[in-house]
């Protein structure tokens, strides 16, 4: 079984203002830093994005690939692969917990990844965790400033 890698930040905003920016998938080329193109291929009921195709450029790992979401009420989507080029997985997850009052809120990132290509795993690991911090700490900046 692949090993995953996690992370959190606190952001000073509500859970809904956060997903509300985790959900717009569109709008992930200005903030995420590895995605360069989405684009929502199929949404539930609710409006919420099911299948997303990325362009990412995460350094080692380049990618056009295709993820699958699943919503968990208000406070948690996580994501698997779908179909790819180069990633034998991508799995992953924010989960979202108020803090002080709801005023806040603590961000959980968690992510597996697996390449078909063979890759010493501190690399991959290296790898997960610039994802993770830099997609945390662009959630933060974009939520903060009001993102949405």
């Amino acid at each position: 079984m692949a090993e995953h890698t996690s992370s959190s930040i606190t952001i000073e905003a509500t859970p809904a203002d956060v997903m509300a920016v985790i959900a717009d998938f569109g709008r992930y080329p200005e903030w995420t830093g590895e995605v360069k193109e989405a684009e929502v291929l199929a949404s539930d009921a609710a409006g919420r994005a099911e299948k997303v195709r990325l362009l990412l450029d995460a350094g080692a790992i380049k990618d056009d690939h295709t993820l699958n979401y699943t919503w968990k009420g208000a406070d948690e989507v996580s994501w698997s692969l779908d179909k790819s080029q180069m990633l034998r997985q991508l799995d992953g997850s924010y989960r979202l917990a108020p803090l002080d009052g709801g005023r806040k809120t603590e961000v959980t990132y968690q992510l597996t990844v697996d390449v078909k290509i063979p890759m010493l795993g501190m690399i991959k690991r290296k790898a997960e965790k610039v994802i993770i911090d830099r997609a945390l700490a662009g959630l933060k900046k974009r939520v903060e400033a009001g993102g949405a």
